[in-house]
């Protein structure tokens, strides 16, 4: 009888054991996560979004192994936009940064950074930052940064070459000294790789947003080489060299190779996405990690690159500053942790989604009155929860242009041009239906009117 008991008691132990036994889902109750933007790279400059010319095995491979998004899209057409989307969860209709310019981040705005460092995580962020300088209320530090290291203003970023950076030292964002003739991106990156490295006790949210594409065109020495003949020109046709139009102010250096450069800086970049995804396997951080792979806007066509000499756009219209589908759908991966292998997902998403859905990811609560949705559930294989209605873009460098989708439907009013496309059939943005549909063209005119509350940094040229 005794040993019925004790048979039965281990019995019962077993059980409670195997049934205590955290789930794979339990075990990311705080899981890491890195986030990393390109700049200005388009939707066809990666193999598996269709380029044909530049070869990029590493996220090639990182899509095979995780989950690829056809309609994702930017924050915005620009740079500082589009980040300050991805920052606070907000579109375009109510945010605050509406374009390009060196305006801060407010002071108590909710941001993503501070949100992750509330719900115990340590924070860093390395490359580009563009929402607020040492001296204002978005300096880095003040928004929610434990660690940074990069460039604090746009106009800053375009320069590969310079005497200094920015970091958080002793709770303050000071200038960094560095050496001038020192390419600033494998600096940059190792520092973010040093930051992984670390032995962390909290788990850790890092935003390493890439300077490259962008202009200026200038890749990394040691990367260019691979795409230049033994007599130094370049491998690929250079039709018309870039000349740096005002000396000393705000263009582009001159470049008689920005194909090669072009090249080049995809290829370094794609190799240090590999070195990344090996450091976590080594660490063993890879099943805890969730990793994401997207850029802030279209591909450009500046300081001498040749957009269409690579398709960078695929197969898709226009490119930075428009708000055709090339100005706005960027690639996006995500890797890592629970997420199911060699997926793809159509659901229509945007970089204002990326807030509610890692704070589901971390189990935080998520701000009330923003634009994004979670889309935790695709990244565990499941059914997203909540569809977006539509998304809405506007943009004001050039006047005042909006853009809607609602389904299939896009409507675009750019330049004074009213068009109406159905992107289930006409990815390209080729055909005009806008005198066909025209209840669709008033429904959709009146999103774009009820989507947006007016702003002082940005009014309504009329």
């Amino acid at each position: 009888m005794r040993k019925l008991i004790s048979y039965s008691l281990i019995l019962s132990s077993l059980i409670v054991l195997v049934s205590a036994k955290p789930s794979h889902e339990n075990i990311l109750t705080k899981p890491n996560i890195i986030y990393i933007m390109a700049d200005d790279l388009g939707y066809g400059d990666i193999g598996c979004y269709g380029q044909k010319t530049l070869k990029t095995p590493n996220l090639d491979k990182m899509a095979a192994e995780g989950i690829r998004f056809t309609d994702f899209y930017s924050g915005n057409t620009v740079c500082a936009p589009s980040r300050y989307a991805l920052m606070t969860g907000l579109h375009m209709g109510h945010a605050y940064i509406r374009g390009n310019g060196e305006f801060p981040i407010r002071e108590n705005e909710q941001v993503l950074p501070k949100i992750m460092q509330e719900n115990g995580y340590t924070t860093a962020m390395f490359g580009k930052w563009g929402l607020g300088q040492s001296h204002n209320t978005g300096s880095p530090e003040k928004q929610g940064w434990d660690e940074f290291l990069g460039y604090a203003t746009q106009g800053h970023a375009h320069r590969f070459y310079t005497n200094n950076l920015w970091a958080i030292q002793n709770g303050k964002c000071v200038s960094y000294p560095m050496d001038s003739l020192q390419h600033s991106h494998p600096f940059i990156t190792e520092k973010a790789f040093d930051f992984i490295k670390k032995g962390h006790e909290k788990p850790f949210f890092l935003y390493w947003a890439i300077t490259m594409p962008h202009a200026e065109m200038y890749a990394p020495p040691a990367t260019l080489k691979k795409y230049l003949n033994s007599d130094g020109s370049s491998i690929f046709e250079e039709k018309k060299p870039f000349v740096q139009m005002a000396k000393g102010g705000r263009s582009y250096r001159s470049q008689d190779k920005p194909n090669a450069n072009m090249a080049a800086m995809i290829d370094h970049m794609d190799a240090d996405i590999g070195r990344l995804i090996a450091l976590l396997k080594e660490l063993g951080l890879d099943k805890n990690t969730y990793v994401f792979f997207t850029s802030d806007n279209g591909p450009h066509n500046e300081g001498g690159r040749d957009m269409e000499f690579f398709d960078s756009n695929g197969s898709l219209k226009g490119f930075k500053r428009d708000l055709y589908e090339g100005g706005i759908r960027v690639p996006m991966i995500a890797w890592g942790a629970n997420i199911p292998k060699g997926k793809i997902t159509h659901e229509p998403l945007a970089n204002w989604d990326v807030l509610p859905t890692f704070t589901d990811l971390i189990r935080a609560k998520t701000p009330q009155n923003i634009d994004g949705i979670s889309f935790a559930n695709i990244l565990a294989g499941k059914k997203i929860k909540q569809k977006h209605d539509y998304l809405y873009w506007e943009f004001h460098e050039r006047g005042f242009d909006q853009a809607v989708r609602k389904g299939k439907w896009k409507l675009v009013k750019q330049k004074g041009n009213t068009e109406l496309f159905d992107l289930s059939t006409d990815l390209a943005e080729t055909t005009n239906l806008a005198v066909k549909y025209p209840k669709i063209v008033a429904e959709m005119e009146k999103i774009m009117q009820t989507s947006r509350a007016d702003s002082e940094l940005f009014p309504v040229k009329k």
